[in-house]
């Protein structure tokens, strides 16, 4: 560490300072103030991961069965996913 003479280091604790202060007056501070404001948040977050994740796998898998139930040429994979379109198709059915 190289030596600092006064002038140095009271320009340097300075600029720590002003760091620290426009560091501290950032919205994202100034938001989560609290333990209470701040989990709150984290919980928002958490449902809408959970319910993005949800319906992103939904989509996928109703995509993926909907792919596999026009395959003809592998009667197994076709006649499964058809299996499940059918069961789904009665589901919604009231």
């Amino acid at each position: 560490m190289q030596n600092l003479d006064s002038d140095q280091l009271s320009q340097e604790v300075a600029a720590l300072r002003n760091e620290v202060h426009r560091l501290n007056s950032h919205r994202f501070i100034l938001l989560h103030d609290s333990l209470w404001k701040l989990g709150l948040f984290q919980l928002y977050r958490g449902l809408a991961f959970g319910l993005g994740s949800v319906l992103g796998a939904t989509i996928l898998v109703a995509f993926v069965v909907q792919m596999l139930s026009s395959v003809n040429f592998i009667p197994v994979i076709g006649d499964w996913a058809q299996q499940v379109i059918d069961h789904l198709d009665i589901a919604d059915q009231p």
